[in-house]
């Protein structure tokens, strides 16, 4: 059986083509880029990421690969070193599709197992990777199926001509990536009406997975409204 995980990487802008090249030579389709920039100053800026632009890049991989990509990552790119970038794994909990999981592990040998490394988690993150524009039309979706509320982030596609392959459709290649956490026990459900309200079938293109939350803060009004939704208990019979 194999684990699957989303591999996030951040690196300054001008290294990206080496990551992403990395990757590709080791089977790793980098699915999304997006920008930003570094945070940290002071002494901790050396020891990190400086102020400069950065990219962050995002694809799903096994441990197998990761294994490989991570002796690349120190011997060629030397990213130990303080400056040069940062990437980590975070175990994926379900995927919305088979289709969809071929295209996002392209290239790496996969057997699909249970579904989640972490168990008994009480939150999930789903994220969602559409066509740049829809994100109304998923979040409609996504609330429709008990979800609360998302962040939106803009992203582009890399490799979307591998679309056709897998889906049968060609992709755009600007995206928008929505990020919603809910209850585990709503996941499923919030998943299935994004794939049938916004899935391939639409002009979304939306493909989703989820990652297990393991602790959260900021929730405790949602967890009172749901409190609030259970129904009281039935008064018991009196005794004959």
């Amino acid at each position: 059986m194999s684990e699957l995980y989303l591999l996030t990487t951040i690196a300054d802008r001008r290294l990206l083509p080496r990551f992403v090249s990395l990757y590709q030579d080791r089977g790793i389709q980098v699915n999304l880029i997006t920008l930003g920039y570094g945070t940290v100053s002071g002494a901790g800026a050396a020891m990190f990421l400086n102020q400069s632009e950065k990219a962050v890049c995002f694809a799903l991989v096994t441990m197998e690969t990761w294994r490989e990509a991570k002796r690349g990552l120190r011997q060629s790119l030397k990213i130990d070193v303080p400056g040069v970038g940062i990437a980590f794994l975070v175990p994926v909990s379900s995927i919305g599709g088979r289709r969809e999981l071929a295209f996002l592990t392209d290239g790496q040998s996969f057997t699909r197992g249970e579904e989640s490394e972490l168990k008994g988690t009480e939150r999930e993150l789903i994220v969602i990777i559409g066509n740049q524009g829809y994100n109304e039309l998923i979040m409609d979706a996504a609330r429709e199926a008990g979800a609360y509320g998302g962040t939106v982030v803009h992203a582009r596609g890399t490799g979307m001509e591998r679309a056709e392959k897998f889906l049968g459709i060609s992709l755009a290649s600007e995206k928008d990536m929505i990020f919603i956490v809910t209850k585990t026990s709503q996941r499923d459900r919030i998943m299935q009406k994004i794939m049938m309200q916004a899935g391939m079938e639409t002009p979304a293109k939306a493909i989703a997975f989820s990652l297990p939350v393991t602790d959260t803060a900021g929730l405790r009004l949602l967890d009172d409204e749901d409190e609030d939704k259970v129904p009281a208990a039935p008064a018991a019979e009196p005794a004959q």
